[in-house]
């Protein structure tokens, strides 16, 4: 994952509301998939030492695993959710251990559907961002026809947690 789209998303969770936040995970997910794709496509190194590859996958299944965790057993679809996450861990350690392009993307065929309907939900619901006393970012043109600069409003002591 590029340093940019780093950025961006730690901008867009600070402002998101719980679905968007799902939402949010899936992309990481997806992008790390990419990675891993394109570490493989390179030659990644198969030797015992961390490569992109293996890093990149490392951090998808972290995706995932917070993708669990985020789940109410309680309410539907959850339990099916599960077993679609579980199917995916499952698939990924397979594609880590084989170093197989195909089998990582068979997780993304599963995962894109789900994060295309979380979008459709995140636009219904309307309540307010999960992070609470974050910093306000207003982006805009300045200094120049194409650098876009973010500044920060409200750069108090206390940014994401009351003290």
């Amino acid at each position: 994952m590029k340093k940019e789209e780093k950025q961006d998303f730690t901008l867009r969770i600070t402002q998101a509301n719980p679905t968007q936040l799902v939402v949010i995970l899936y992309e990481m997910l997806l992008c790390y998939l990419e990675d891993a794709v394109q570490a493989l496509a390179e030659g990644g190194e198969p030797s015992g030492e961390p490569d992109g590859f293996r890093e990149a996958v490392r951090k998808a299944r972290g995706c995932l695993n917070e993708l669990i965790a985020s789940l109410h057993m309680e309410h539907e679809p959850a339990p099916a959710l599960m077993q679609l996450y579980l199917f995916c861990i499952r698939r990924l350690a397979l594609g880590e251990q084989r170093r197989d392009s195909e089998i990582l993307g068979e997780v993304g065929r599963v995962i894109e559907p789900l994060c295309d309907a979380y979008r459709k939900l995140a636009e219904l619901n309307d309540a307010g961002p999960v992070m609470r006393n974050s910093q306000t970012v207003y982006a805009g043109l300045t200094y120049g026809r194409t650098t876009l600069t973010e500044n920060m409003a409200d750069q108090g002591t206390n940014r994401g947690m009351f003290a």
